[in-house]
C-alpha cells in the first residue's frame, strides 16, 4: 500500500531541511506523533534507530534506511508480516520555496490488513505531519510570507 503526501512551504530548502532532520522535535510540531526516542544518538545517519509513540498505534523502532543531506531520508520498520518505508524529500522550487513530500509503502504478507485497520489514520497522520514540517520549517525563516498553498494525495 503506497501513500504520498505533498505540501509547499515558504521557507528555503536549508531552513526545511534543518527542521526535517531534526527528528527528536516532530512530537513538538505535530500532534501525529507523542514521542521520538533516539536509541543509537540523535543525528539522522544511516543505521540509526528511533522508537516513535504514536496515538493509537503500537510505539515502534524506526532504523533510517536512506539520507540524503539537505534533500532526503527514509526509516524503515518492521512489525510480523509487513514492512512499513516512510520516505521524506524536499525539492527547491524557482521561486524559492521548498516542496516538501512524504511518502509511505507497505509491503509484505499482511501490508493489505494492516492498511486496511490503519489507512485512515495513515492519511490523516501525514497531513498533520506535513502541515507540522511547514510550520516548523516557517517559524525561524526570516522571509516566511507566502502562504504555502498544500495540495495531498495517495498513489
Amino acid at each position: 500500500m503506497d501513500y504520498a503526501e505533498t505540501i509547499t512551504t515558504s521557507a528555503g530548502l536549508d531552513r526545511a531541511w534543518a527542521a526535517l532532520a531534526d527528528v527528536t522535535t516532530y512530537p513538538r510540531w505535530t500532534a501525529s506523533m507523542s514521542s521520538v526516542e533516539p536509541l543509537d544518538g540523535a543525528a539522522l545517519t544511516v543505521g540509526h534507530r528511533f522508537r516513535i509513540s504514536q496515538p493509537g498505534l503500537p510505539t515502534t523502532v524506526w532504523r533510517v534506511c536512506d539520507v540524503q543531506p539537505g534533500v532526503s531520508f527514509a526509516w524503515a520498520a518492521t512489525a510480523p508480516g509487513v514492512r512499513t518505508v516512510a520516505q521524506h524529500s524536499l525539492h527547491a522550487e524557482a521561486d524559492g520555496t521548498t516542496r516538501i513530500s512524504l511518502g509511505i509503502r507497505q509491503t509484505g504478507a499482511l501490508a493489505r490488513l494492516i492498511a486496511l485497520l490503519t489507512a485512515t489514520k495513515t492519511r490523516r497522520y501525514m497531513r498533520m505531519e506535513a502541515a507540522g514540517l511547514k510550520a516548523a520549517a516557517e517559524t525561524d525563516a526570516p522571509s516566511a510570507t507566502g502562504d504555502g498553498a498544500a495540495s495531498t494525495g495517495d498513489r
